[in-house]
């Protein structure tokens, strides 16, 4: 006796490369929820883009803690503040035991339209930092910080800062 084998449809075989899946037909499909009127099916909703003290948050972040390298930011920072941010990175102040840093709180001050103060604190291990910035819209409508300073031990705190000094 000769055996004949047939070959299913394509549409009822499982994809190339894979086995055969087990349907369960003990479950019964429950109906998907229409779409609510006048929004199209399967489309997400558009984010609004992050604000820009958290953009410069997670930069400073990266850089302080030795992730990244200080010219990543380079077209980001303005002026002096560059040179205290290379000077501040090679301490690596957010950098501890191999840990990555966790930003826990992001706030800011606006005194100005045109000008941001932002203050984060962020986890480095068991310690928490801070960090505090300033961000300023330039001619060109682009944010460039002009101001880091982080806390360092004791209290103490390094980086740039227009009204620091003594």
């Amino acid at each position: 006796m000769r055996k004949v084998m047939t070959r299913r449809p394509a549409a009822t075989r499982p994809p190339a490369g894979r086995p055969p899946t087990r349907r369960d037909t003990r479950t019964s499909r429950v109906p998907a929820r229409p779409p609510a009127p006048g929004r199209p099916q399967g489309l997400v909703p558009a984010q609004p883009p992050p604000h820009p003290t958290e953009l410069f948050t997670e930069r400073l972040v990266l850089v302080l803690s030795g992730q990244r390298p200080v010219h990543w930011v380079a077209r980001h920072i303005a002026g002096a503040a560059y040179d205290d941010l290379a000077r501040l990175a090679e301490l690596s102040p957010l950098c501890a035991d191999g840990r990555r840093p966790a930003v826990h709180r992001i706030g800011h001050y606006q005194p100005h339209p045109d000008a941001y103060e932002v203050f984060v604190r962020v986890a480095t291990g068991p310690r928490l930092r801070a960090l505090a910035f300033r961000l300023a819209l330039g001619a060109d409508r682009k944010w460039r910080c002009t101001a880091v300073e982080v806390a360092l031990e004791g209290g103490r705190g390094s980086g740039t800062g227009e009204g620091t000094g003594s």
